[in-house]
């Protein structure tokens, strides 16, 4: 559903975002031409293998970017939070979206239009830089995730997503060490790489040496210290 869209200059996620780069004028352009959606939790943002017309830019909520495997299993590739930019790589490669985004809560999208975006490219030195680094950035975390795929065991792999929830989620005003988020087992299993019944069994084994409560679909992370010891027992 489409809506008045938020204020690039008032966002408070801007800082935090590639946009960060813009200012003036050229901020004021990118507001007007960009339009504004809202995803309900689930709803598909854009869906592999379709061509890109724009790049989008988190405003609020959680967003999972996943790709299905030949098995029919679905593969989180990576988490977005609001100030992230996704689809940026197929649109620079002039190529189909690889993955699909789908919003794992309500969530608001920002929709940059794809000559707004060449146009940044070409104008805003910073804008282009930041870019780069954003690919060399999503380049370098494939390449881990490549390693911990073949190499540690499930155990270790799902202490780091766990880890890599609370780094990606975790707002300022939450105290360090009681990290809570709500999230279905079979989304924690896509980023972990296993079965859904797996993920709740060691989510189990977690809960009895009191390094996590759970609630629900809700998990706090109560021991974050001895989740970092598990996913390098074999660094």
């Amino acid at each position: 559903m489409k809506f008045i869209s938020p204020d690039c200059n008032n966002c408070i996620s801007r800082q935090s975002s590639l946009l960060g780069c813009c200012k003036g004028a050229e901020l004021e352009e990118v507001s007007s031409s960009k339009s504004c959606f809202t995803f309900k939790k689930g709803q598909v943002i854009f869906n592999e293998g379709t061509k890109p017309s724009g790049l989008y830019c988190v405003h609020s909520g959680k967003v999972k970017v996943a790709k299905m495997g030949s098995d029919g299993k679905e593969q989180i590739i990576r988490l977005a939070k609001p100030g992230d930019m996704i689809g940026y790589r197929a649109l620079m490669a002039d190529s189909n979206f690889s993955a699909s985004a789908v919003a794992l809560d309500d969530a608001v999208m920002c929709f940059i239009p794809k000559s707004q975006f060449m146009e940044l490219i070409s104008h805003n030195i910073d804008f282009s830089n930041g870019l780069m680094k954003l690919l060399s950035k999503a380049l370098g975390e494939a390449e881990e995730r490549v390693v911990q795929m073949a190499y540690k065991p499930v155990r270790e792999r799902l202490a780091e997503a766990l880890l890599l929830l609370q780094k990606t989620y975790q707002n300022n005003t939450e105290v360090a060490d009681q990290f809570t988020i709500s999230i279905s087992r079979e989304d924690l299993a896509s980023i972990v790489g296993t079965a859904k019944e797996t993920t709740i069994r060691l989510l189990s084994d977690f809960k009895e040496e009191h390094i996590i409560t759970t609630k629900g679909s809700s998990i706090t992370i109560l021991d974050p210290d001895k989740l970092y010891t598990i996913c390098h027992l074999y660094d």
